[in-house]
């Protein structure tokens, strides 16, 4: 099931633009943000649990990272914000959505400057 992602991340960003993460399928690490600890009030806790996944990232280069679940978005964007990160954090729906021409203007204002005009729809 992991490859078939891996298949329609690559076929949305392109297979050059994808930086896999290690470890990574069945073995990678939690962000710690699931299972409703984002709510939980456990910031520090959360913080320290996440920098596993925090330093899985920073250790691609990458300038983005996909996330497909909400929780997931939240704890590793606030991740970035906390330990004070350049790289963003994107829903892979959004990534599918702007590959296919769909996406709308307010829901480009999250994105980096490199992705806002990326296939924008005609009006």
């Amino acid at each position: 099931m992991a490859d078939d992602l891996r298949f329609v991340v690559k076929s949305v960003v392109g297979e050059e633009n994808f930086i896999d993460m290690w470890p990574n399928k069945s073995n990678n690490y939690c962000c710690g943000g699931g299972g409703g600890f984002l709510q939980s009030g456990f910031t520090d806790e959360r913080y320290a649990y996440g920098k596993i996944k925090f330093d899985q990232i920073i250790a691609t280069g990458a300038d983005y990272c996909i996330a497909a679940c909400h929780n997931c978005h939240a704890q590793i964007h606030d991740l970035a914000h906390h330990f004070e990160a350049k790289y963003m954090t994107v829903h892979l729906w959004t990534l599918i959505c702007l590959s296919l021409g769909i996406l709308g203007p307010n829901e480009r204002e999250y994105l980096g400057d490199d992705l806002k005009e990326v296939n924008m729809p005609e009006e």
